[in-house]
């Protein structure tokens, strides 16, 4: 009879301690699965951070570029190697700069005055091809004794609606000089007293027009 209690009192025990292990499981699963879940939380939060912060970082470095971009496009200054090697030529280039003479050959009606810009004026309109001194130059660039010249539209002053293309005489500011256009011919004769200037500060590697090569 003791045995068979003893016996019952072992299974018993057995059946409790099974029971209590399975009543152990499912907590310890439904607290990894909630610390599972609070981590995927917290990526998921921390994805909108990194897309805000994203944005910023692009614009950064566009504006990098666009900087980048301005130093690239900024006129290197000339070495003194440089400037002495094209001493010669840009002295010849500067004694045609100060005078514009120029003869035409097109159809047109037109004529121009202009003692600086700010006391100009200009009505008509021609295409034509010319040949001469073509005048200031104003930019490192050389201009040919022949080409073509198309000019139209009416100015006075700093109200002006001529056309300033490609094509067009390309007058400097500080020019005094006059222009017609008669049926089939025409004529335009200028001088600039700061290309004359130029000229003479050239000699001592002085570019007050900023036209040396």
């Amino acid at each position: 009879m003791k045995k068979i209690i003893l016996t019952l009192i072992v299974i018993f025990l057995f059946s409790v301690s099974g029971w209590a292990s399975e009543q152990e499981t499912p907590e310890s699963s439904v607290e990894s699965s909630r610390e599972s879940s609070i981590s995927d939380q917290e990526m998921i939060e921390s994805t909108p951070e990194t897309s805000d912060i994203s944005p910023d970082t692009a614009t950064a470095d566009e504006e990098t570029a666009h900087v980048s971009t301005d130093i690239e496009q900024e006129k290197p200054k000339h070495s003194f190697g440089h400037k002495l090697l094209f001493y010669i030529p840009n002295r010849i280039l500067d004694i045609f700069d100060p005078i514009r003479l120029r003869l035409r050959v097109g159809p047109g009606i037109a004529v121009g005055a202009r003692v600086t810009k700010p006391i100009s004026a200009f009505i008509g309109g021609y295409s034509s091809i010319y040949a001469g001194l073509p005048g200031p130059r104003m930019a490192p660039i050389v201009k040919l004794p022949v080409g073509i010249e198309n000019y139209s539209g009416m100015g006075v002053s700093f109200l002006d609606t001529t056309g300033n293309g490609s094509f067009s005489p390309n007058y400097s500011p500080t020019e005094i000089g006059a222009s017609f256009q008669l049926l089939i011919v025409g004529a335009d004769i200028g001088v600039d007293p700061v290309e004359v200037l130029d000229l003479a500060t050239g000699f001592i590697f002085i570019d007050i027009r900023g036209d040396d090569l």
